[in-house]
Parts: structure tokens; sequence; C-alpha cells
């Protein structure tokens, strides 16, 4: 992996850049010359600019982008998604079989770049440039579980958008994103030995309850996976579960929560279901301010253990100067924090297990009934 150059020229701007604040890179960008390109000529950074819309391809994996409901998530997208937020654009994520596709529409200048694992070979054989999507932080996504040869490339070394692009990357890992996205995405987090137990309580009760996940996120417009991946890390898809809190049924309500939610009887899965999506849906709705997939862990930790915690969180990272409403911090906060606060590390186990389940539930078409 080529970390921290681009191919093509072989231009290195990270020893630059990464000493830049992330808005200072924009700005800079902005206002440098455009190298050997006209500033008449179009480039993809004054696309981006003109259009308000950062565009990337991918190919889909468990490290770059996996897809839940209508919502995308991973290490690569949420890479990307905080490079359009830094260049205060949308971001509009495509993906592609694999990575000669995403190759070749980067070489017909049909996206601005391309998230891919192909090799230093492949991309140069295209006269494109990359650059390691991790600054050169390998370590980060391996011991993670995650794949490292995954690079950023672009139709030119010299657009102002690559040089951005590199210098944001590597401050992202010299503010400490890139170490908590991984962390996040763990894929690790499940030890391999339990997922043969994992797959076989899926197999056997899934199959059960699949129709009423399915009706009942249909009405919460919600992807009926998460909410079963959330039933499995509440109860094992146990509706007769109780916790030594008094917690109860196979979405583990409160006796309080269940009243406020309509649940007469806990235990009856049917009715546990529906009032763990109603509740979930509030907390939705809570932190609708949030965009998705932000919004989702907001909403689990949120259930968990209860807004009034997040929002306590979220007053200390904005008294901190961060912004409180992105997940990097709130993650970093609750993962920094899990060793003097045994809800905290709950909190981190909770929303990453749940993501890793709906990953394998979403992903595993023989646990399916229909």
């Amino acid at each position: 992996m080529h970390s921290n150059s681009t191919s093509g020229s072989r231009i290195n701007f990270d020893s630059f850049f990464s000493t830049l604040p992330l808005k200072a890179l924009v700005l800079t960008s902005a206002l440098m010359p455009f190298h050997s390109i006209n500033a008449t000529k179009t480039n993809q950074y004054n696309t981006v600019v003109n259009t308000n819309t950062l565009t990337v391809v991918a190919v889909s994996s468990p490290t770059i982008v996996f897809k839940e409901g209508q919502y995308q998530h991973g290490f690569g997208y949420d890479l990307a998604q905080d490079y359009a937020q830094s260049l205060n654009v949308k971001l509009n994520f495509k993906t592609v079989p694999d990575n000669a596709a995403a190759l070749k529409m980067v070489a017909q200048g049909k996206v601005n770049f391309a998230i891919t694992t192909a090799t230093f070979d492949r991309i140069e054989a295209k006269k494109l440039s990359s650059f390691s999507a991790t600054c050169g932080d390998l370590n980060s996504l391996q011991k993670n579980g995650l794949n490292p040869e995954i690079n950023w490339v672009f139709k030119r070394a010299d657009d102002p958008l690559t040089e951005t692009a590199s210098g944001f990357i590597c401050q992202s890992k010299q503010n400490g994103s890139i170490q908590q996205l991984a962390s996040f995405y763990n894929r690790n987090v499940v030890k391999q030995n339990d997922w043969n137990v994992i797959q076989r309580d899926l197999k056997q009760r899934l199959p059960i309850y699949q129709a009423s996940f399915k009706k009942t996120a249909k009405q919460y417009d919600m992807d009926w996976h998460l909410l079963a991946a959330i039933g499995y890390q509440e109860s094992y898809l146990k509706p007769d579960s109780v916790s030594p809190t008094g917690v109860r049924g196979l979405m583990m309500l409160t006796n309080a929560t269940a009243r406020a939610m309509g649940v007469s009887n806990r235990t009856d899965p049917t009715q546990s279901i529906q009032g763990g999506a109603k509740y979930f849906n509030q907390m939705l709705n809570r932190y609708a301010y949030i965009q998705n997939p932000d919004r989702h862990w907001y909403a689990l930790i949120a259930y968990n253990m209860g807004p009034g915690a997040v929002d306590a969180i979220q007053k200390r990272l904005k008294s901190q100067g961060k912004n409180p409403n992105d997940w990097i911090n709130m993650y970093e906060f609750l993962s920094n924090n899990q060793a003097r606060n045994g809800r905290y590390k709950q909190a981190v186990q909770y929303v990453t297990r749940i993501r890793s389940y709906l990953e394998h539930i979403k992903n595993t078409p023989t646990l399916m009934t229909i």
C-alpha cells in the first residue's frame, strides 16, 4: 500500500496538509493555484463546489460500506461522509459490483473519487491517482479485523479535491477519527467461536418472530433486520428473559417503559416487539436533527442508557468545543470513559454488537423464512 503518496505525478501533499485544521484545508484549497490545471478547466473540486455534492463510488464490503434498509454505513462510508461535511457539501454514495467498475467511473469523470481495494498497479495502469484511506495507519484497521488495503482513487493528483482529501485523511489520523471509526466497525467485537452459537440461536428462533419483526418495522418505517438485531442483543430472542434489574421480555422493557408503550404483557413476544419498536422510534424522533446513520447509533445508546444520559454527554462534548451531534465524538467519549463508568462500557458493547448482529442477519439469507 502506498500510504502517503499519490500515483501519477507522485506529488506528496500530506506532510503539509496534515498540519492544518480541517476548515483551513478547505479554505487553502480554494485559494491555492491549480498547478498545471487551467483555472477555467473543469476539475473535480470545482464540480463538487458548484453542485454542492460529493459523489463517491465503492464496492460494498464489510470494511467500506454496508447497507441497512435505505441507509448506508461502514468505515469507508463514514469517512467519506466526514470529508463531505468538511467541505460543507452533500454526499452521494454509489456502489458497484467490483473495483474495475469503480476505477472506470473515476477515469470517465462520472464520480469525484472511488474507495477501492484495487492494487497500485491496477490504479496506475488506468493513469489514476491514489493514497491510503488511513494515511498509512494500517494497524488500526488490521487489529479491528478490517481490510487495511483500502484507498481513495482520483482522476488527477494535482486536482485541488485530491489535495484536500489527502490532507483530510491525515488530519483524521492525527485527531484520532481513523482509530475511533475502525474501533466502532470492529469485526472482532464478537469472538469467532461465539458466532457458531449465535448462528444456531438465530436459525432456531428468528423464523418464529420474523413476521412480527417485519410487520412492526413496516409500521414505523424501519429495517426489520435492525429490530431483530436489537432483540437478539437484548434477550437472545427469548420472550421469557428477565434481568436482575427487572427488565423483561424479548425486547427487555422496563415496567414503566412497557406501560408507556401500551404493553400489558411484557412476556408476550408480539407485544414486546411492538413496544420495543415504538420506544426505539421515539428515540429516533428525539434525535431527528442528527443525520443518518449517526442518528441510529444515538437512538440505540439512548434505548440502552436512557436519553437523559445521552443528553448529559452531549452537553459535556459541547463544553469541550466538540460537535455533540457527531457520532465519532460520542463514541470516543464513551470509549475513553468506559473504565470509570460501567454504563458507558455497556453502551459501547451494546451498539457495536447490534451493528455486528445486524450485518450478520442481513448477510445470512439462510436465516430467513421468506
